[in-house]
Parts: C-alpha cells; sequence; structure tokens
C-alpha cells in the first residue's frame, strides 16, 4: 500500500542549513531546534501550548547554535519539527523515538502507531538530518563536532536541576573534558558538568555515536539549561561564553 507522504510541497524542509560553506572549526548540529508540526498529524492531540514547552523543542538552544555558527565561523544544521513528531537524536530501535507520554503529558497522536507510520515520519525527518550531517563532515572537513541542547529547570517530578551547563560524551571525553576546564577558566562561577543531567549511549543518541565516535572525530554533546537561554540577553552571554571556551578547548585537544 503506497501512503501519501506526511510533508507536505508547502511545508518546511526539515532540515535549515546556517552557513552552509563555511571553513570553520566546528559542525554544529541543534537536533531539537523546532516545534513543527506536519498537518497530516492534526497537532499530535495535545495542546499548541505544549509544543511551545520544553517536551515539544529545545527552548533557546537553536539561537545560541546561531550566534555559535556566526561567532565560530562555522556550519549549523537544525532540524525544524518537533520531537514529538519523532526525536532526531534517538536510533530507530529506541522506545522514546516517538513518545507516547512526554513528561506527563498524553501525546495521543503518537499513540497505536503502526510501523509503517513510524517509519514514514523516520524517512521523511530523521533521515534527511543525519544524511545532511553526514554529507557536511565529508565535505567541510571540521575539526569537531558539536551538539546543541537545553534541559528544562524541573520536571513533573518536582526534582529541581541546578546544574547550569551539562557536558555529555561516551567513549570520548577529549573534547567535553577540555571544554569543562574551558569555561571554569573563563566564568569560574558556572555550575558545569560532566554527563549530567543525562549521558550518550548507542542506545538512546545518535548524532554523538554515528557522527563523532565512529568517525574518530572530537565532540560534545551540550545542555544548557533552558531559563539561562530564554531571552535573547542569555542567549547572547551562552553564546559568547561557549564560542570563546570552544576555541579555547579544541586548541587543547589531539
Amino acid at each position: 500500500m503506497n501512503l501519501r507522504p506526511l510533508l507536505q510541497d508547502d511545508e518546511p524542509n526539515p532540515v535549515r542549513v546556517v552557513n552552509p560553506d563555511a571553513t570553520g572549526p566546528f559542525l554544529l548540529v541543534c537536533e531539537h531546534a523546532g516545534n513543527l508540526v506536519p498537518a497530516a498529524l492534526s497537532g499530535l492531540g495535545i495542546a499548541a501550548t505544549d509544543l511551545d514547552k520544553h517536551i515539544g523543542h529545545d527552548i533557546g538552544a537553536a539561537a545560541v547554535a546561531e550566534d555559535l555558527a556566526d561567532k565560530l565561523g562555522s556550519a549549523l544544521i537544525l532540524q525544524r519539527y518537533s520531537r514529538l513528531v519523532i526525536d532526531c537524536n534517538r536510533p530507530w530501535g529506541a522506545p522514546d523515538l516517538v513518545p507516547d507520554v512526554a513528561d506527563g503529558v498524553v501525546v495521543s497522536g503518537n499513540h497505536d502507531l503502526s510501523e509503517t507510520a513510524r517509519r514514514r515520519r523516520f524517512d521523511e525527518i530523521h533521515v534527511p538530518l543525519h544524511d545532511t550531517i553526514a554529507e557536511r563532515i565529508d565535505r567541510l572537513r571540521p575539526k569537531a563536532l558539536v551538539a546543541v541542547h537545553s534541559f528544562t529547570e524541573a520536571l513533573s517530578d518536582g526534582v529541581l536541576r541546578t546544574l547550569d551547563l551539562g557536558l555529555l560524551y561516551n567513549r570520548d571525553s577529549r573534547l567535553a573534558e577540555a571544554l569543562h576546564k574551558a569555561v571554569l577558566a573563563i566564568a569560574p562561577g558556572t555550575h558545569v558538568a560532566m554527563n549530567v543531567p543525562y549521558h550518550v549511549e548507542d542506545t538512546s543518541d545518535v548524532t554523538i555515536p554515528v557522527h563523532g565516535e565512529a568517525r574518530g572525530l572530537p565532540h560534545v554533546l551540550i545542555e544548557i539549561r533552558n531559563d539561562l537561554i530564554a531571552d535573547t540577553t542569555g542567549q547572547r552571554a551562552w553564546g559568547e561564553l561557549l564560542a570563546n571556551a570552544l576555541l579555547k578547548a579544541l586548541s587543547s585537544v589531539r
């Protein structure tokens, strides 16, 4: 049976590339940049306001990533659709690739999806993002890969996260450790930690394992607490701090 495409001709391409031919030292990626939902999915059965929350996208991350791309003269790849449609940093078999509950919010439009429907989302949104990342790495030959994310200060369980910045990695800690030192050298009061509030694994992540580790490319996944980058002032401040810290860190990584 031939299904109609999920994304119609008048809907945005899932991938947007900033500074597509930049020759700066980094390739930046923001997998949870947007909160769009294809019209065919009828809003996923949730309130439109839920898409503006942390469950819908990484608040502030896209703006920080764009500021970094400008300051570092580097290419940036952003993904426009909500992670509630499909999480583009999850592998095919991950249970939360298409979440049916997100921080207590029931996503009824994701219930009882057939494998065909799930595969359609994967093929039209997830695959183009990672094909673009691979193509840019092959063509631009960056010295390091940086994924930009944000996390919420409090989940529905009420537990507060006081961390400012998390630096995530799996097998290769080179850039994360160097960035940790660089951030504290520039801004000593920053509450920064390694592999907090999440950590990278083959079963839960795609960008770092596939495009960083498998290629031997130095990498780090950055997590910024989203209330710190919810406005332009915070976004620019964190862009400035991280741009300077990334350059300092990369210079010390062999």
